[in-house]
C-alpha cells in the first residue's frame, strides 16, 4: 500500500472536515471542504484507503499545495 498526500488545491480556510484519522474512504470523497471568497470547495481523496493523518482542522487557514492528510491506498 502507497501513503498518498492529499493537497489543498486553493488557499482558503477549512470549513468542515468530512473524513477522521482510520476512516476508509472512497476515491473521490471528500476529506473536508475550503472555503476561499465565498465558495466552498472539497478536497478529495485522490484513491481509495484508510485515512491516516489530517493536519488541518476546522477554522485552519490553508494555502495552496499545503499537504492536508495523508491517506494509505
Amino acid at each position: 500500500m502507497a501513503r498518498i498526500e492529499v493537497l489543498s488545491e486553493i488557499t482558503g480556510t477549512v470549513w468542515k472536515v468530512e473524513a477522521c484519522v482510520g476512516a476508509a474512504v472512497e476515491a473521490e470523497a471528500a476529506l473536508l471542504i475550503v472555503e476561499s471568497m465565498k465558495m466552498e470547495i472539497p478536497v478529495p481523496a485522490p484513491a481509495a484507503g484508510t485515512v491516516l493523518e489530517l493536519r488541518v482542522g476546522e477554522g485552519d487557514p490553508v494555502e495552496e499545495g499545503q499537504v492536508v492528510a495523508v491517506i494509505e491506498g
